[in-house]
């Protein structure tokens, strides 16, 4: 025989619970990956300005003292772009990232007002049954 509709009904609730902590563990996984990446891309930095140092070491042991104001003058130059560079990704990447999530959150708002309005035609066949089941007992009675 068929589930019971109360038993649909919890198995519903327990499916919707499992989506809730599913979404849940997913922001954790975003942020925990985000990290990762981020720690990845420090290093690599980490890795560029040493050798970008050991460069400058190198040619500076094999130049004069007019090099140490050329350095500077670069450095602050490098710096300079670094940051504007900087500035640019990150204005990039936040657009990106924000239009991703408002597209995203557009697809899961569209799901979950599916899912209501399912929900809804739910509650309207469950009442729909149990009021035919009361016909038909009462059919029986008489």
């Amino acid at each position: 025989m068929a589930k019971k509709l109360s038993e649909q009904l919890a198995e519903l609730s327990v499916r919707a619970k499992n989506v809730e902590d599913a979404m849940a563990i997913a922001e954790k996984e975003a942020h925990d990956k985000i990290a990762a990446r981020k720690e990845e891309a420090r290093a690599v930095a980490t890795a560029a300005v040493e050798k970008v140092g050991q460069e400058i070491q190198t040619i500076k042991d094999n130049t004069t003292a007019s090099w140490n104001a050329a350095r500077a003058k670069i450095d602050a130059d490098i710096n300079a772009l670094k940051t504007n560079v900087a500035h640019v990704k990150h204005d990039l990447d936040v657009k990106q990232a924000t239009s991703r999530a408002d597209m995203l959150e557009a697809d899961a708002s569209f799901a979950i007002d599916y899912a209501i309005a399912s929900v809804e035609q739910a509650n309207l066949a469950v009442l729909d049954a149990v009021e035919a089941r009361f016909e038909a007992e009462e059919a029986a009675r008489t």
